[in-house]
């Protein structure tokens, strides 16, 4: 990341020190991809899951919870004919349901890669090996597989999925096998300090990675957190703009969750180097039930998503992710 004796202070700084920090990482990112933002969709298919993390309301022993998998035709119907023309990415998310996996996310993926040129990204937990080969076999190209933190005893702490070298096995493995990677964490959690999350930086930044994330801790319904204190936005916003500096290639989104904890965080977080905004397609039938956080979350609709563009200074790109990740190392080895 940023120099060691640098690394805190750019992390807790604010007022004009942050507006520097954010000023640099935005210009770092338009050196590298223009003020241009990636327009993503992302549909979450099925809330079951097999992992207990403390912190996500979709945890297996939670039994308030209705569980869901998408149908796979009512799928395809919403990403083929009714998806907003911003997009040119899609995103296939689940809880850790490898059912889904197999019956729903792989054949659709198959038709999307037939009949479109949209990239396609899936965020679907750790998975035997067979089921990467076949997601990407059927037209997949970018993983999302998050840390959440990168302290091993805190990760245990938070019930995080596996363990946190399975979680950089995988991460690995992926990005060996022809996979774009992409990882993240959430700052805030309980137990977390400022020493955690600059190591958890540190970590990102030595794996394989295309891209990264970092989300504020929002204490979730029906979750063993739900009493904690938020996590905050503008440390959150300090990690997006160090990890821009550190890393001008990479694909940072802007999250949803920076919507909640103050007016103007989306924006300001594509304003500090954030280049992809992604627009929520879940049905609203089922969308209270993909239990992130809170429920009643605030949805991000093409309406929005381009608004907040637009209100950053920025465009929407009209080049998918992959194909503008590939033309840059062509440029790069030209």
């Amino acid at each position: 990341m940023t120099a060691p004796d640098n690394a805190l202070a750019n992390l807790q700084c604010r007022d004009t020190a942050q507006e520097s920090l954010h000023r640099a990482a935005g210009e770092q990112r338009d050196v590298v991809f223009g003020r241009k933002i990636f327009v993503r969709g992302v549909v979450e298919v099925s809330n079951y899951c097999r992992e207990n993390c403390s912190y996500c309301g979709m945890r297996r022993d939670n039994r308030n919870l209705h569980r869901y998998r998408m149908e796979r035709d009512a799928l395809l119907e919403l990403v083929l004919n009714q998806r907003p023309a911003s997009i040119t990415d899609i995103n296939f998310q689940t809880g850790e349901d490898p059912v889904a996996v197999r019956e729903i996310i792989i054949p659709v993926i198959r038709e999307i890669r037939r009949t479109t040129h949209l990239g396609i990204s899936v965020c679907l937990g750790t998975l035997p090996d067979n089921l990467y080969r076949e997601l990407h076999e059927a037209g997949a190209d970018f993983y999302i597989i998050k840390l959440e933190t990168g302290n091993e005893a805190h990760y245990r702490q938070m019930a995080s999925p596996g363990n946190l070298a399975e979680r950089l096995t995988a991460i690995r493995h992926l990005a060996a096998t022809g996979w774009n990677v992409s990882s993240g964490f959430i700052l805030g959690l309980p137990g977390q300090d400022d020493a955690m999350i600059l190591q958890t930086l540190e970590l990102l930044g030595t794996l394989p990675l295309a891209g990264c994330s970092v989300s504020p801790f929002i204490p979730g319904n029906d979750t063993l957190l739900s009493s904690q204190p938020t996590g905050s936005l503008e440390s959150a916003l300090n990690c997006l703009a160090m990890m821009r500096l550190a890393h001008p290639q990479w694909i940072i989104p802007a999250v949803s969750a920076m919507t909640l904890l103050g007016e103007g965080g989306y924006a300001r977080a594509i304003q500090a180097g954030a280049n992809l905004a992604t627009i929520n397609l879940t049905p609203s039938a089922v969308r209270d039930d993909y239990l992130l956080y809170t429920r009643g979350r605030n949805i991000m609709t093409e309406e929005r998503i381009l608004r907040e563009i637009e209100n950053a200074g920025c465009k929407p790109s009209t080049e998918g992710i992959c194909t503008a990740l590939a033309n840059k190392l062509h440029c790069a080895a030209a």
